[in-house]
């Protein structure tokens, strides 16, 4: 991340008007601008502790970080930059994609209920763009939408948006221009609004993460998505991350701990947790009444929507955390392949491969053993299932990554811990001794009459015997008769 002198100067420009509409900037004003912070790393960053205006407990953006801000005369002034970006997706594999700051995802804003806010956006495509402010109460024509609400902001010009953070909450950004392509090519950023004081339904948290949902369609081999698909992705991500390239979420045993997640894809996704249950306790239109919450294990969040979730982690491990659609925790999924379970490839493999040595058959025994093979992929492709854990390989990939609770882990300390150690008689192990004889065979005692064939419960005096029961249609009948 670039220096923050910037932010931290006056640049003297003029308070929020209320209801301005967003409009271009002129050269003069251009050099009074905050300067772009940019991030090219796709680690998670640790959380910005605010040190100008209202306090806040940040969030950690999981594969991402907080844009940097500066205040101007009471007006908290961010820049956002929308330009072409190279994400890496998981080690080994990048992906060009759009994005912000040199992200895609862009950068969390972070604000404070009450906050007048100035964001600065500069357009470094080649083509329109505009910004929605997702769930904000703000005025029409900031809102966003091109043609509607404001003039599209032309490549190389700089747009202003101004408002105020009027309710706390969850909430996102993207844009609503030529949105199919600029959304596919992964233009969006998580947005959250912290309360300004005590809320009765906001709690205080230990350990507060946040992360998008986003989906691509990017060939083996190839480097940008496809912006055409509509339904059939073969790449389901989290901030534009694919597991092993997800990083954890590390957490002290027994944290009060808050995840906000947002859908950007094309389908829901049942996000499931391990080990805990939690209440849904946000969405985009705010913060949920108590009486409305449960526990649950699984939140299914539709396209478009916010769902934040709160547990105490009580439990020390190392916790799957996942989408439940079982293709979504899998990388370059192939569509068109068919099912071969049961069909003995041996003989037609051994004279495939004396053409093509590197053939190898999918789909005999399952797709278990593709976590265990190295095979030959074009450069730049994320393999199915990479994930190493500490009895072997993991078979997931895609939308997944692990909750580490740990009792000795310090408080705003997020570095992974490694894996965990199960005490001595806590895991599950092979069994090699001798079967007992079953309790129910027992009281029931079932043994072979010697002289009817049949069962009698009562006779003790000879072995059971297996019998094969067969049916079969009498001689000579016809349907109907």
């Amino acid at each position: 991340m670039n220096s923050r002198r910037s932010f931290l100067r006056s640049a003297g420009l003029a308070g929020v008007a209320g209801g301005v509409a967003a409009a271009s900037v002129s050269r003069v004003a251009m050099a009074a601008l905050p300067e772009p912070v940019v991030q090219t790393k796709p680690d998670t960053m640790p959380p910005l502790m605010p040190n100008t205006g209202r306090p806040y407990n940040p969030v950690v953006t999981l594969n991402g970080w907080t844009l940097p801000w500066r205040m101007n005369n009471g007006v908290k002034e961010f820049h956002l930059v929308a330009e072409p970006v190279v994400r890496e997706m998981s080690p080994g594999f990048k992906a060009h994609l759009w994005g912000y700051n040199g992200q895609s995802p862009g950068p969390t804003i972070e604000v404070v209920e009450g906050d007048r806010i100035r964001l600065f956006v500069t357009n470094k495509l080649g083509e329109l763009t505009s910004i929605h402010w997702h769930g904000q109460r703000l005025p029409n024509g900031m809102d966003g939408v091109t043609g509607l609400n404001q003039k599209g902001i032309p490549p190389g010009k700089t747009f202003v948006y101004e408002f105020v953070a009027r309710r706390p909450g969850t909430f996102m950004y993207h844009p609503h221009a030529d949105e199919m392509v600029q959304m596919a090519m992964g233009m969006m950023g998580f947005w959250v609004t912290h309360p300004k004081t005590t809320h009765p339904l906001i709690d205080e948290v230990q350990r507060d993460f946040c992360f998008l949902l986003n989906a691509y369609d990017i060939d083996p081999g190839a480097y940008t998505p496809k912006i055409m698909t509509m339904i059939d992705f073969n790449l389901w991500s989290w901030n534009s991350r694919i597991y092993p390239g997800i990083d954890p979420l590390v957490v002290k045993k027994n944290d009060k701990v808050r995840i906000r997640i947002g859908n950007l894809t094309m389908t829901n996704h049942p996000i499931h947790l391990h080990g805990h249950e939690f209440e849904v306790t946000g969405t985009d239109g705010g913060p949920t009444p108590r009486g409305s919450r449960w526990m649950e294990v699984t939140t299914d969040i539709a396209v478009g929507q916010m769902r934040q979730v709160e547990f105490l982690a009580d439990e020390e491990g190392d916790w799957a955390f996942h989408c439940h659609k079982s293709h979504h925790t899998m990388n370059a999924m192939g569509h068109d392949v068919p099912t071969m379970i049961g069909v003995d490839h041996r003989g037609v493999a051994k004279q495939i491969t004396n053409v093509i040595p590197d053939y190898m058959v999918m789909g005999e025994r399952g797709m278990k053993d593709m976590t265990e093979m190295e095979m030959p992929l074009p450069d730049n492709t994320a393999p199915m299932m990479t994930g190493e854990g500490p009895f072997g390989a993991i078979g997931m990939g895609g939308m997944f990554s692990v909750l580490k609770v740990r009792k000795d882990q310090k408080p705003n300390d997020y570095r992974d811990p490694g894996w965990f150690k199960q005490p001595a008689g806590t895991a599950a192990f092979e069994f090699t001794g001798a079967l007992p004889e079953p309790h129910r065979f027992k009281s029931e005692q079932l043994n072979q009459g010697p002289v009817t064939g049949l069962y009698n419960p009562t006779d003790t005096s000879a072995p059971a015997r297996a019998i094969e029961v067969k049916v079969r249609k009498p001689a000579g009948h016809k349907h109907g008769h």
